[in-house]
């Protein structure tokens, strides 16, 4: 008897650093970093087919050739945990640039651990998703709660914040790319060892500060000044290599941003607007640009349209509307 696939197209989302701080490179090697985490629109589309077998057969068909895809890595780890015997195929449709910041690769290896579990049946503790998306890569864990959240360590250990909402924004990808170890080779950073209390203190305050105003913007649902707070220490690192992105950068503030940063180590800027009409008219008064250089508008995903979105895409298969992760 021929067993029927089962299938689902899923969102693969996007996230930006509202803040980024590099506090000093460990013992381990990793930096120890302070982030803030927001999910946006922006997103690929993954298109899942698994049939069960007793042996296992993984297939990738993407719109652009990744080396090391993140989707084949992430759909092995899972079926060596749970385990899950069969065969998948994926389709990614990639609409996140590659190399921008923006966490693309790392959004589809999340997407695979949360979709796949429920096509093959097998749900998979959080805990446990969160252990093989930290062996993956430092991002991953993010993309499986979505929203905003303060990211400590290598950025894995997730402390969900109150949300400024669905913020509307620019996001400018200017086609360059950024070598985030050259990045952080630029920035220099200490080991920790060597950080005296005061500069150790200082950096904790930064994120601390943005932290405290953008919960309490997301509670009172105002304004509380908390763009005001949010940096990016990689921008002093890369925009001396690349004055394209320090020239868009003066663009988006002229436009009338409330706040424009880059997003990880580059090469993505963003800049966030009171409105929807003034987004747009930012986007317009940008003018003309360099060839390679992309402008959209997005908006901020809170987390409860994160998850939403990933119920809708899964909801014929789901045995629980309320739980999460799905299954």
């Amino acid at each position: 008897m021929r067993v029927l696939p089962a299938t689902a197209a899923v969102p693969s989302f996007a996230k930006i650093n509202l803040a980024l701080h590099v506090i000093g490179k460990r013992a381990d090697g990793f930096h120890e970093l302070r982030t803030i985490f927001q999910s946006i629109t922006l997103a690929d589309r993954l298109e899942i087919e698994f049939t069960p077998g007793r042996t296992r057969g993984v297939e990738l068909d993407s719109s652009l050739q990744i080396t090391g895809n993140l989707v084949l890595r992430a759909a092995h780890a899972l079926m060596d945990a749970v385990p899950i015997r069969g065969h998948v195929r994926f389709q990614l449709d990639k609409r996140i640039p590659l190399g921008a910041g923006l966490g693309g690769g790392s959004s589809n290896a999340a997407a695979v651990l949360l979709a796949l579990p429920v096509l093959a049946r097998k749900p998979v503790p959080m805990a446990e998703l969160n252990r093989i998306a930290g062996a993956l890569g430092s991002d991953v864990p993010f993309f499986l709660y979505g929203g905003a959240a303060l990211g400590l360590g290598r950025g894995e250990e997730l402390y969900p914040l109150p949300e400024p909402g669905a913020r509307h924004a620019l996001l400018v990808t200017p086609g360059v790319h950024v070598s985030t170890p050259s990045a952080f080779a630029a920035l220099a950073r200490p080991p920790l060892t060597e950080l005296t209390p005061i500069d150790l203190a200082n950096k904790m305050k930064r994120i601390q500060s943005a932290a405290w105003a953008l919960a309490c913007a997301g509670v009172s649902n105002a304004a509380a000044g908390w763009e005001a707070y949010c940096e990016n220490d990689f921008e002093a690192a890369v925009f001396p290599q690349f004055p394209l992105l320090k020239s868009l950068h003066r663009k988006l503030r002229r436009s009338g941003a409330s706040l424009v940063r880059m997003t990880g180590s580059g090469s993505a800027l963003f800049g966030v607007y009171p409105s929807g009409p003034e987004c747009e008219r930012a986007r317009i008064a940008m003018g003309v640009l360099p060839l390679k250089v992309a402008v959209q508008t997005i908006r901020f995903s809170t987390r409860v349209q994160y998850r939403a979105a990933w119920r809708n895409a899964l909801r014929v298969h789901l045995t629980e509307d309320a739980a999460w992760p799905p299954r």
